[in-house]
């Protein structure tokens, strides 16, 4: 089984929660589907008033109006409200700038990468920048001399340094720009004095602290050197994980202090492995503290009657009247007012949200795969694609001993591997779509923060699962693999969550179109691991052929072409078998044509055909003395030849070599099939 699960560059922890791709590209469809047209200009206008009263109704009004409004939201980034909002920061009032970095917060949470490219751009970071040794030396006086400043005061700051601290974050996973800049501001340090001083701090601040502490050390070495050369952080870290009691505020309901607990046991497996004399040196964080710890998480949540509960408050909430027409200048609420309605929606979404970052963390923990080791420059006059002939074998040769069957694989299991079957049954559960699962066909949920992250769950529960199959893919199990009620018990679980899903799929339901990616990868682990026992479904094989010819990207190709591999290897399907040896026979190149499905796509075809062939005392090997293969296989030889001297040695070291393997392998197979003579 190849690779199919690759690290991403850059990996945005808090999807988009409120998305505008349903709507047509464009200021024009964004001003005639939103209600509050008429009110942008005058507030964007407000911005700028002399009176700072004025300033700061205008930044209040601008959370309000964005309120799950992307129409609305896109009028005001087309009136240049980030640029207006930026330099509100540096106000002379003081209410002005926190209003203004509430505004900026909800932006960033709202929009996603475009709006956090565009502040970034604009130079955010200067104030936000100037921002952080005030707000360490203020919390530092709280912190010692906590009468000298009125509560009120303090709620205020602290309010203030959560979203500051969360418009970080989302500017970490904007760009590798705008971290390498933000890296130059050394935050681990003020970040983690939150979490050291979490017991006299509100669990909100602290909780934003952790999160952009999780995302700075995804993958980013600065903070993850910086975290490990104190061992104090560490410590912090782990007594978080275990501690019940460590945080203020005792009647704050348990979800934000799980939501903490997620975060660090997260930042400790970013961080892990910790040098002596740290206390987490000897941990192992995947099996000691991630597991244990997200394990109940996952399975402790109902997504139908999340999804319900949701729909049944939004009901509520329509019934209320909106924020904007309470806003006024003698009475103007903070950006963070909400009624109750909204405060129980938010608990919600942050009780899912919690769910979808603990999947996250276990599909790092469950990975298999290790990272792409650097690739040696080649010396001069090393030969590249222009390779001798006589390196590609001719057809007469005898058949190789020890010949490939299968593509690379994967060699490094993990040590936790025994544990993650436990997962396999809530995350079954958590794949499959609810009512607010998905908004309808070009439309906007009727909650679209709910929507975002419920999607988001399904989407990672599928990334997970598709790590545990690697990894048991790559320890075979003889127990396992006789387990055949249980496979069949995971893919009919996988198809049902995919048959919900549905194949019609328009502008603004992209979740959709990933979760059959990132699915068709889950089947292809599991129909590894049961390969032979499964029994194949027409409609099913329909559509894994259907998919593979409608995308464009190899790496899609590559799963649906491994997971028919594997259905067409169930010894009674004769017929099935057929299907799919015509299929994959039709991506081959031809005497005359090179193949037009992609190289790497070819490669996984190759391999597939010589193993499901490879045995030709199987029942469905029929299909292939019938349908005369062997010659068609022959007819593909010197276009495959082709296909992999044009492979750049340089830039594709790893395909090159499978290419060349399977160039090899296919010579053998044609000599070893020829030579049954039948």
């Amino acid at each position: 089984m190849g690779k199919s699960q690759k690290k991403r560059s850059m990996r945005r922890h808090n999807p988009m929660r409120v998305p505008d791709s349903h709507l047509p590209k464009g200021l024009e469809s964004a001003a005639s589907s939103s209600p509050k047209n008429e009110a942008v200009l005058p507030i964007i206008q407000k911005l700028e008033n002399p009176d700072a009263s004025e300033r700061k109704w205008a930044c209040v009004a601008v959370s309000n109006l964005i309120q799950n409004d992307p129409s609305t939201r896109r009028l005001l980034q087309g009136k240049n409200v980030v640029g207006a909002l930026i330099t509100r920061l540096s106000d002379s009032e003081e209410e002005v700038w926190i209003e203004a970095a509430g505004a900026l917060r909800n932006l960033c949470i709202d929009g996603g990468y475009d709006i956090c490219a565009e502040m970034y751009n604009k130079n955010i970071l200067a104030p936000l920048k100037a921002f952080v040794p005030k707000i360490s030396s203020a919390l530092s006086q709280f912190l010692e001399s906590p009468k000298t400043a009125p509560e009120n005061a303090q709620k205020v700051v602290y309010e203030f340094t959560e979203n500051v601290n969360t418009i970080l974050w989302c500017l970490s996973e904007t760009s590798n720009k705008a971290l390498n800049a933000i890296n130059q501001i050394n935050l681990v340090p003020f970040l983690m004095s939150f979490l050291a001083a979490r017991a006299k701090l509100p669990i909100a601040t602290v909780t934003a602290a952790a999160q952009c502490l999780y995302v700075l050390t995804d993958d980013n070495q600065p903070a993850i050197d910086e975290l490990r050369s104190n061992a104090a952080y560490s410590t912090c870290l782990l007594e978080i994980v275990h501690d019940e009691d460590g945080v203020k505020d005792k009647k704050i309901i348990w979800d934000r202090i799980t939501t903490l607990k997620v975060l660090s046991s997260g930042i400790l497996s970013n961080v892990s492995p910790f040098p002596p004399p740290s206390a987490a040196s000897g941990v192992d964080v995947g099996k000691e503290i991630v597991l244990p710890l997200l394990q109940p998480v996952v399975a402790s949540v109902s997504l139908t009657e999340s999804s319900d509960l949701a729909e049944s408050l939004v009901v509520k909430l329509a019934l209320e009247p909106p924020q904007i027409e309470k806003l006024s200048l003698k009475n103007a609420p903070k950006s963070d007012h909400r009624s109750d309605t909204e405060v129980e929606l938010d608990r919600l979404e942050n009780k899912l949200r919690t769910v979808q970052l603990a999947l996250e963390i276990l599909t790092g923990v469950c990975a298999t795969l290790p990272d792409p080791e650097p690739i040696p420059e080649l010396q001069e006059g090393e030969p590249d694609a222009e390779e001798d002939e006589d390196n590609d074998g001719v057809i007469e040769e005898d058949v190789t001993d020890g010949m490939a069957l299968d593509d690379i694989p994967i060699t490094n299991g993990i040590t936790t591997a025994s544990h993650l079957p436990a997962l396999v049954e809530p995350l079954i559960t958590l794949i499959q779509p609810v009512r607010l699962s998905f908004p309808p066909a070009a439309g906007q949920s009727s909650h679209p923060p709910t929507t975002s992250v419920l999607s988001a769950i399904h989407v990672s529960a599928l990334e997970c699962l598709n790590n545990i199959f690697l990894s048991l893919s790559a320890s075979p199990s003889s127990g396992l693999a006789a387990a055949s009620t249980s496979g069949k018990q995971v893919w009919d679980g996988v198809w049902a969550a995919l048959g919900s899903v549905g194949t019609e799929i328009t502008r603004g339901q992209e979740r959709k179109q990933e979760m059959w990616e990132i699915g068709v990868g889950v089947l292809w682990g599991v129909g590894n691991i049961w390969k032979g026992s499964l029994v194949p479904n027409e409609d099913q094989i329909q559509l894994l052929i259907q998919l593979c010819n409608s995308s464009t990207d190899p790496a899609i190709r590559v799963k649906c072409i491994g997971t028919l591999e594997c259905l067409a290897q169930h010894p009674q399907s004769i017929d099935a078998n057929r299907v799919i040896a015509m299929h994959l026979l039709s991506i081959l190149p031809t005497s005359t044509a090179p193949s037009t499905y992609g190289t790497e796509p070819l490669i996984q075809t190759l391999s597939a055909l010589i193993d499901i062939y490879s045995d030709e005392n199987l029942p469905y090997d029929v299909n292939f003395r019938q349908g005369n293969f062997v010659q068609r296989l022959v007819d593909s030889v010197e276009g495959v030849r082709k296909a992999v001297r044009a492979i750049d040695r340089r830039k594709e070291r790893d395909l090159k070599l499978r290419g060349e393997e399977m160039r090899d392998n296919l010579i053998a197979f044609i000599k070893y099939r020829r030579a049954l003579r039948f």
